[in-house]
Order: structure tokens, then sequence, then C-alpha cells
């Protein structure tokens, strides 16, 4: 198991409750920061003294306080850190749930895990630790859609544009009525009825407002 792991959170009840959390798991030296530009002071000098971190769990979001800041949140940090090269594992632990930056966040800056802060988000950091600790990744549950670009295959143009036309505020009954009007397959309201149900449980939406939130992410629309 990792035995240096740095905590970089704002928010002291949190922090503090993650570093009591982390010490339950038996971790040697669980070290807490309130501020990006310190996390990454941290983690510098433990480099150079050759006592490196092994993991970094982060929030995104920072207050400013009454400092100023270089790294102003938890994803320049996280950049930062990748441009050195530091052999250190990173879960973003956050309550950002846009699909979108979490993605970029995942593809792009290379994190090893996202959690998102919810009622039971520890047991999931606990999840996540062990799980990267064995090299692989791990993305909270509620998130799961995120990891399944394959089900995009399963959206047509029909399907596209009714994602659309919901977001711009149409119902069911008047997305029907302008099919019928164009003459376009689907022009019943229970084929557009269908087709919605289908895409709720391909994206796993909970509802139609859901659906819509979920295409937005994905730059679906």
């Amino acid at each position: 198991m990792f035995k240096k792991i740095l905590v970089a959170e704002d928010v002291d009840s949190t922090g503090l409750y993650v570093k009591m959390e982390l010490e339950k798991l038996c971790i040697e030296e669980p070290v807490y920061v309130k501020y990006c530009d310190e996390a990454f002071l941290k983690l510098k000098k433990s480099y150079l003294d050759n006592t490196p971190f092994e993991l970094i769990i982060t929030d995104l979001s920072f207050t400013g306080g009454n400092r100023e800041a270089k790294l102003a949140g938890g994803e320049e940090l996280i950049k930062a850190i990748k441009e050195q090269g530091w052999p250190i594992k990173i879960i973003a632990y956050s309550i950002e749930d846009r699909g979108h930056k979490i993605r970029h966040l995942l593809n792009d800056c290379n994190i090893d895990a996202y959690v998102l802060k919810s009622r039971d988000s520890i047991s999931q950091l606990q999840n996540a630790i062990n799980i990267i600790y064995k090299d692989g990744t791990y993305l909270s549950p509620e998130l799961s859609y995120l990891r399944k670009p394959d089900m995009l295959l399963e959206l047509d143009a029909t399907d596209l544009e009714i994602i659309k036309l919901l977001s711009d505020g149409l119902s069911q009954n008047e997305i029907t009525d302008l099919f019928k009007k164009e003459r376009k397959k689907a022009s019943s309201f229970s084929s557009v009825e269908k087709r919605i149900i289908k895409m709720r449980t391909s994206l796993q939406a909970k509802n139609t407002t859901h659906l819509v939130s979920i295409a937005k992410d994905m730059g679906l629309i």
C-alpha cells in the first residue's frame, strides 16, 4: 500500500476527515495542505529529498483566501505535476460533475482516478486508492457512462435530432408533430417515445432532462 499520500483540500473539515480515513487504512504518512502552491512545493521538496509522495488526492476548486496563488486550482496543480514528470498517482476528488471536464482530466491530464464527492465518497475514495495502487484506474459509479464511448454507435441522426429538439424545449408531442410535418421517420408518438427510452437506457439517464445534460457533456449537441 502507499506510504506517503498528500491531500490538497481547501476545506478543513473535508481535508482532515480524508486524512483521518487514510490513517485508518494504515497509511504511514498522510499529509494535508490547504493550497495548491503549498502542495506543489511539498511534492517538489519530497523529490529533492528522495522521499517522494506516491499519491496526491486533490480537490479542483480552491478559494484564494488572502494570499496570491500561482496555481489557482486543482487542474492547474495536476498539469504542473505532469510537466515535472513525477511518477506520482493522482486522484481528483471533487463535486465537479460535468462530463466534458472529467473526460479532459481523465484523457488529457491522465489522472488515475476521479472520485465524485457525495454521500458515500469516502468508501469510493478507499476503493480508488486500492485500485490505483495495483495500477488500475477508477471512476465513481455515478459517472460510469463516461467510460462507454461504444454506446454512441447506437445513436443515429434521428436520435441526435430528437435530443437537440428536447434541449430546445420541445415536448414529445411537438417533436412528433414536427416529424410528421417534415415527413421524417419516427413520426409517431410511440416511435419518438421508444427512441427516447432507448437513449435514456443507453446513456443511463434518469429522465429526459438528464439525457439532454449528458448529451451536452459528451458534446453530442
